[in-house]
């Protein structure tokens, strides 16, 4: 009876290159369950510019693994994108909110941001909009429907730190949900529109003085491509 001896069956080295890349690829995204949209857009253009990385890295002769690490570069870059439109429309809520305390900033991950604070958005305890603030939603949804076609917005409700969580949860919520409304009846789909209630959990000034609570009752408008997300 002849005896056979398990012989160690080698993977080509740019065979395991994208093995690893895929695999790397199926736990990146398998996470971004606990990821903010923003840190999702990265993520995922990462882990799939990563497996395209390699699989042309092997198709053009390079390392598999090389390829990889480029391509996860591009992809990460790729996921949340800066465009043209999206420089005009920082440009035209620059020009909406001057003289206002309305703050428009590109955040690191290329998204357009307004935070409001609470001077223009909302008094303590209300989900009302004030008169201030339906200028620059105007103003918002206007550029959309003129230069936005499937721009997609987020908006981020918070509150101070008074009260319980019981009522900062969804009142943050509701003055999310109150300028969705106003943008959905100037036009903009709510399909596009998503919300979110923060509560008080993500201060930016100290909430043990009234000028840091009034700093903290804001409301936050992101604007991105679609896809990077």
């Amino acid at each position: 009876m002849l005896q056979t001896t398990p012989r160690h069956i080698s993977m080509p080295h740019a065979a395991r290159g994208i093995t690893a890349a895929t695999l790397a690829a199926v736990l990146v995204l398998s996470g971004c369950a606990n990821m903010t949209p923003e840190q999702q857009g990265t993520a995922k253009g990462a882990a799939i510019g990563a497996v395209a990385g390699a699989v042309i890295g092997k198709a053009t002769g390079n390392k598999a693994a090389t390829g990889a690490v480029i391509g996860g570069v591009a992809g990460a870059v790729a996921g949340n994108v800066w465009s043209r439109r999206m420089e005009e429309q920082q440009r035209a809520m620059e020009q909406a909110t001057q003289g206002t305390p309305v703050e428009v900033t590109r955040t690191a991950d290329n998204q357009l941001k307004l935070q409001i604070p609470s001077d223009i958005s909302f008094d303590r305890n209300s989900a009302t909009l004030k008169p201030e603030l339906r200028g620059v939603l105007d103003a918002f949804a206007g550029n959309l429907r003129q230069n936005g076609a499937g721009l997609i917005v987020r908006i981020v409700g918070h509150t101070d730190s008074t009260g319980t969580d019981a009522i900062n949860e969804p009142l943050s919520q509701r003055r999310a949900d109150t300028v969705r409304d106003y943008l959905t009846d100037r036009g903009i789909p709510g399909s596009r529109i998503e919300t979110a209630g923060r509560g008080s959990r993500e201060p930016i000034a100290s909430n043990a003085t009234p000028e840091g609570q009034s700093k903290n009752r804001r409301v936050e408008i992101f604007l991105r491509e679609p896809g990077a997300s």
